[in-house]
């Protein structure tokens, strides 16, 4: 059961939780255990009643009173009784806040568990999530788990106060106690079946959560394109069909929920009632103790139906919890390791002998030989599809080729620490995808150890600095959802400025110059240049600027290289190898 793995988890906030609970459980046994004798006082009191001799119950709670120093009247009882109902809740206090505390941090703890599982699995598992998918694990799935944990903990409070008041129940009358017990666990048999029916539909809300966020998230990339076409009506189309069937998993549960509880307490009011008819009427029990024991045992058949009511709703939460850890699971199987030497410093060149390479069974990559020399601004032209992209991947350690060889300065990249040798890495792809939040932040991502003339400094180098000191907050400016309140070409030289804001000894560029005009792209191309020597480049394009400032010039045609090298510019060491 999912509350046994959080409490393994969990173990010393669970520990504290339980003992408070318990302690607060055993105040508020005392101050009822109290009510037998203060009623006896309070009867015997009335003019003309009879003095009943005291159960044994009542006379050890007098006893161990007189022993305590407390004579047992009506003042002094209902003072202990206070007394204890006021620790109760002072213990109850401390357990709630715990809880509360404990049910945050399920929530982060899972969150971060599977952000640093997703984010340290390997390159080909994470393309084949659907992002929908992992930002409802991120964000209901870890919420709804938390809720499970939150019931499941009731299930305890609950668990732990009626086992204290049926022992005080039993001290009163241990028959009716256990005809009590056997009629509300007949009961609770009676209405498991409303409880599986919320499993059911709680299992059916996650897998339906999963397939509907995945949907949605495609589908709000692409509300651009939809309502340039007039087409934005399409959208409900899309996602009717799951909203539907999720509304009625959610019907279900809520049915389940309403039926167990209206059903419960008219069944429990009946036996409870029975009860007293037989304690007053056949066993003729004294007054005060049916009071209590009434009293007791309503409270045990009521927490006990809080229970199931719990467990119902916990039942209809954990299945997020083990969608989550599926999740989790998964990505950690797919774990990508870091282990290996230190990377070279790139002195030399990369070079690239005989690699091939496939994904998903197609091959992209055929016996590709490449040379890259460090210190040079390098260019991959080709058509779409012809392997540009997969050679980048490939230096970047994204992927590992499947044949052929991939050597930094004469050492094997499949050796190295791909983690240390990334962060020598600029990288800016071909989506100029940027965060809802400031300029600042954009380049820096967040990075502590960057500050605002960090920034600057990688945007003048972007040539990006220009537009953004003219902006009225700079770069504190909002760029929008996914960079929408500024031109294509911006976003761009924004993504440019944060590949180089860490300074890199590697700058791969994925038609990281496609949305620029001639000029701009030119002036990049002049700020590469100038880049050269003090980091090695890298650059995809299709366009024939980036080709014209490069120094070594490769041509890609169906995955693999055209030609041999054939010129050099003037003025330049450039070779085209075409």
């Amino acid at each position: 059961m999912v509350l046994f793995t959080f409490t393994r988890a969990y173990p010393w906030q669970s520990l504290l939780m339980i003992v408070a609970l318990l302690l607060a459980g055993l105040a508020e046994g005392s101050s009822m255990s109290i009510l037998l004798p203060l009623l006896s006082i309070a009867v015997e009191s009335v003019p003309g009643a009879e003095q009943a001799q005291q159960s044994e119950f009542a006379q050890m709670i007098t006893g161990s009173l007189q022993r305590l120093g407390i004579t047992p009247n009506v003042g002094s009882l209902l003072v202990v009784g206070v007394v204890g109902i006021v620790i109760k809740s002072a213990l109850l206090l401390v357990a709630d806040r715990q809880v509360g505390y404990t049910k945050a941090r399920v929530t982060t703890d899972l969150r971060l568990r599977l952000l640093r599982a997703v984010m340290s699995s390997r390159w080909d598992y994470f393309v084949h999530q659907p992002i929908g998918r992992l930002t409802n694990s991120m964000a209901t799935e870890a919420w709804r788990a938390s809720i499970a944990y939150e019931f499941g903990v009731g299930i305890i409070a609950y668990g732990l106060q009626a086992i204290i008041y049926g022992v005080v129940a039993f001290m009163v009358s241990w028959q009716a106690t256990l005809a009590s017990l056997g009629a509300g666990l007949v009961i609770l048999f009676l209405s498991h079946f409303l409880v599986k029916m919320t499993r059911k539909a709680g299992k059916r809300q996650t897998n339906l959560l999963k397939s509907l966020l995945a949907r949605m998230t495609d589908t709000l990339n692409s509300v651009k394109t939809m309502k340039a076409m007039g087409r934005e009506n399409l959208a409900d189309g899309v996602l009717q069909t799951e909203t539907s069937r999720l509304n009625q998993a959610l019907e279900k549960e809520v049915f389940s929920k309403a039926v167990l509880s209206a059903a419960q307490e008219p069944m429990f009011a009946i036996v409870i009632a029975v009860g007293m008819f037989v304690l007053l009427q056949r066993w003729q029990m004294p007054i005060a103790e049916v009071l209590v024991l009434v009293l007791v045992l309503t409270r045990v058949l009521l927490h006990l139906g809080k229970i199931q009511k719990h467990y119902q709703k916990m039942v209809a939460a954990e299945s997020a919890y083990w969608s989550m850890l599926e999740a989790v699971q998964e990505a950690d199987a797919k774990r990508e390791e870091y282990s290996g030497v230190a990377p070279p410093p790139l002195d030399t060149s990369i070079e690239l002998s005989g690699v091939g390479f496939s994904y998903d069974g197609v091959p992209l990559l055929r016996d590709v030989d490449m040379t890259i020399p460090a210190g040079a601004l390098t260019t991959i032209i080709g058509q779409s599809g012809s392997g540009k992209t997969t050679i980048l991947d490939l230096i970047a350690g994204l992927h590992r080729p499947e044949s052929g060889a991939l050597n930094v300065d004469g050492v094997s990249l499949a050796t190295v620490d791909l983690r240390k040798w990334r962060r020598q890495i600029g990288y800016a792809p071909q989506e100029a995808i940027l965060l809802h939040d400031s300029i600042l932040n954009n380049i820096t991502l967040g990075d502590p150890a960057l500050s605002e003339e960090d920034a600057r400094v990688a945007l003048e180098k972007a040539d990006a600095w220009a537009f953004v000191d003219e902006m009225e907050d700079g770069l504190e400016t909002s760029v929008g959802e996914r960079g929408a309140r500024i031109s294509s070409g911006q976003r761009q030289r924004i993504m440019l400025a944060r590949a180089l804001v860490h300074r890199p000894r590697l700058l791969i560029l994925d038609e990281a110059t496609s949305a620029l005009d001639r000029a701009s792209e030119e002036a990049i191309c002049n700020t590469l240049k100038s880049l050269c020597g003090e980091l090695t480049i890298v650059a995809v394009s299709h366009q024939p600027a980036l080709a014209d400032f490069a120094d070594v010039v490769y041509r890609m045609s169906q995955g693999t290289v055209e030609g041999g090298p054939d010129a050099t510019a003037p003025g330049t060491t450039r070779t085209a190898v075409s």
